[in-house]
């Protein structure tokens, strides 16, 4: 039995997204960087795609998980080690990237491919969380955010290529 319905933990995201400075028009205009040069979209679609994402169960517990960790982090309520390697966002810390994957996992290669490339490149909004560090614990929500970017722009990609099947190849970054 759950405590909330899908549209009460789809609104509780959102709103932990916005209170994080996140957006689904900044996710969106990842997505629509990503996949712009692969045929006709608009941000719409892209924001549409953002938000059928953001309506998956495994999604919604992610983002929750994410946001949570940093901000207990960002109170002081883990124990050390493991307080300060996620305060300082460690280098070999990978369990960020790992809790990213569960969102992305829903939607295949091209997700995961896509997710690789924005842990690498940092468009946007994520390289904007990216520099809070040190002011503010971002270690997950920016990979998360990327995540969600990725999962969207897949999503889209699988309806294109159902649609176009010898667009495939353009798909994945």
């Amino acid at each position: 039995m759950y405590n909330y319905n899908m549209e009460e933990l789809y609104e509780m995201t959102v709103e932990a997204l916005r209170k994080n400075g996140v957006e689904i028009r900044d996710i969106a205009e990842i997505v629509y960087d990503l996949q712009k040069v692969y045929g006709e979209l608009t941000m719409e679609v892209c924001e549409e795609n953002v938000r059928a994402v953001l309506k998956k169960r495994e999604t919604v517990h992610a983002i929750l998980t994410a946001i949570g960790i940093d901000e207990m982090v960002e109170k002081g309520l883990f124990p050390e080690p493991i307080q300060s390697i996620i305060k300082e966002d460690e280098g070999l810390y990978g369990i960020d990237e790992i809790l990213g994957l569960s969102i992305v996992n829903i939607y295949g290669s091209i997700g995961l491919t896509n997710f690789g490339y924005l842990d690498k490149q940092k468009m946007g909004i994520i390289d904007r969380l990216d520099k809070m560090k040190g002011k503010k614990v971002t270690t997950f929500i920016d990979d998360i955010v990327a995540a969600i970017a990725a999962a969207a722009a897949s999503r889209y990609a699988h309806q294109n290529v159902a649609k176009d099947p010898a667009s495939v190849e353009g798909l994945v970054r």
